[in-house]
């Protein structure tokens, strides 16, 4: 049996059932529903071939090609899916006209699935349903730090205590600086940044708190939306105050073992910022592996520009902790006792 669905029923009841994204690699690349499996009717070359035949000749042309492209790839198809779905009940979906969902779902139904739901609107309803979401409110604490404060791990250790937690940058493969991308793997897209998001927002309850790093609008290449950033600068910031040399000793700890020509070319990076004298002295400061140095350096930057960000927000919506040395664990319970 089919059945259409829209995408707010499956997120209400049918979201622990195996979804098939049946777009293009390149499509799903791109973005797609957290979980998703990828069982892409045409490849892109095959899509590109599809869509400008439907473009520049006719509707009946692009069937046509289409058959032709999906008719040896059928028991595929089938093998593919119960894979995914043994019990034989599974969530199709395409971008958005449902003619590629619809016929994948009517060859599951032909080949002994027993329940087949097709997404109304595909995966572009689930974008218009994530956007929405990231307007609805929620009960952010942000936590503050200048760089080297060990806001990450504070963040971990609040999250093995029970609290709720959303690590942008764990979620972004990124540390939030001009450093963050060395030695980790590759970003996701911006669009598929907010679709994890919008997933672990999904899995919290928006009423009891919800501790998150503050945070500059980008985390590298990647943008946080701007109706959850506009959420995150509206609540008062937990600020710890960290002396300098815990953080640099932290970060020396941190980035001393990364890959050393990327660490140079990340100074490069902020050298108009950073100035080309001070630039120069951490290059060679680097070269001779004195990290405590590099990092007393690029601190002074990184903390007057993280000052400036600070300063955006009233004054009375930055709540300063002082925290004599870096135990993580000991400053995560500080921060539960302060906020009940």
């Amino acid at each position: 049996m089919k059945q259409i669905i829209s995408i707010d029923f499956y997120f209400q009841n049918l979201d622990r059932i195996p979804i098939i994204d049946v777009r293009s690699p390149g499509e799903y690349a791109k973005g797609h529903i957290p979980g998703a499996h990828s069982i892409d009717l045409f490849t892109d070359e095959e899509r590109a071939v599809v869509g400008t035949a439907y473009k520049k000749e006719s509707k009946e042309r692009a069937i046509e090609l289409g058959y032709g492209f999906v008719n040896p790839k059928l028991k595929n198809f089938i093998s593919k899916s119960i894979e995914i779905a043994p019990g034989k009940e599974v969530v199709i979906h395409c971008w958005r006209g449902g003619m590629r969902s619809n016929a994948f779902a009517d060859h599951l139904t032909e080949n002994g699935f027993e329940t087949v739901y097709v997404i109304e609107k595909g995966y572009k309803a689930f974008r218009n349903y994530v956007l929405q979401s990231f307007e609805l409110p929620l009960n952010l604490k942000i936590l503050g730090g200048y760089t080297g404060s060990g806001k990450t791990e504070i963040l971990h250790f609040l999250k093995k205590k029970g609290q709720q937690v959303i690590d942008l940058e764990g979620m972004a493969n990124h540390r939030g600086s001009a450093f963050g991308g060395i030695d980790l793997p590759p970003q996701p897209t911006t669009e598929q940044f907010e679709n994890n998001l919008f997933s672990a927002v999904l899995n919290l309850n928006p009423n009891t708190p919800i501790w998150v790093e503050d945070e500059s609008r980008s985390i590298g290449n990647v943008a946080i939306p701007d109706q959850f950033f506009s959420k995150m600068r509206e609540v008062p910031v937990y600020f710890i105050v960290v002396p300098f040399q815990e953080r640099t000793k932290h970060l020396v700890d941190s980035y001393a073992n990364l890959n050393q020509d990327k660490l140079a070319e990340a100074i490069g990076r902020i050298t108009k910022r950073l100035g080309y004298d001070k630039a120069k002295f951490a290059l060679e400061a680097l070269e001779n592996k004195n990290y405590y140095k590099v990092v007393e350096i690029v601190l002074f930057y990184y903390d007057k520009y993280y000052l400036k960000g600070l300063l955006k927000r009233e004054e009375s919506a930055i709540l300063e902790y002082e925290i004599t040395s870096m135990n993580h664990e000991k400053t995560a319970d500080f921060l539960i006792n302060s906020i009940n």
